[in-house]
């Protein structure tokens, strides 16, 4: 069990080294191109939720990752146990709540660095952060494992 948290720990620290070279290092709007014009390190701050909706709402963001936070980990504790995608993936969330969450309550905003363009489609993707992309492959992983169980239900049925 203990090693699940290691993954959570592992995001939280990724996120919050990330942010902090990020800070140090760069003016806020600064850009650094990695593959131009595709991916690259921008220095921006968000002081709502994503796409920076719910702007300066931060009481409800202390409210909700709390309550998020202690959903995981009654999830965890309940059904972690006997699922390990299950249990990965809820570390994943965990790890990326807590990190955008020590962002809101130290600074007040989050720090926001990773640009990607989507040439295809032309589409300039929403900044991100190391936390943010850990709540999408948590997310990601959840519905895998929903499908999967799905599929495994049907075969008991049948």
């Amino acid at each position: 069990m203990v090693i699940y948290y290691g993954i959570a720990i592992i995001v939280i620290l990724l996120d919050q080294l990330t942010k902090w070279l990020v800070v140090k290092n760069m003016e806020l709007g600064e850009k650094i191109s990695i593959w131009d014009p595709y991916i690259g390190l921008l220095s921006h701050r968000n002081r709502g939720a994503a796409w920076g909706m719910l702007e300066g709402q931060m009481w409800l963001f202390y409210v909700v990752t709390l309550l998020v936070v202690v959903g995981i980990i009654y999830f965890f504790q309940k059904e972690g146990k006997t699922n390990r995608l299950f249990a990965i993936s809820l570390m994943f969330l965990l790890g990326g709540a807590i990190g955008n969450f020590i962002d809101r309550i130290w600074r007040k905003e989050v720090v926001d660095f990773v640009d990607v363009l989507i040439p295809v489609i032309k589409y300039d993707f929403p900044i991100f952060n190391v936390a943010d992309a850990a709540l999408t492959i948590g997310v990601v992983l959840i519905i895998i494992h929903v499908i999967a169980e799905e599929k495994k239900n049907k075969k008991k049925v049948s």
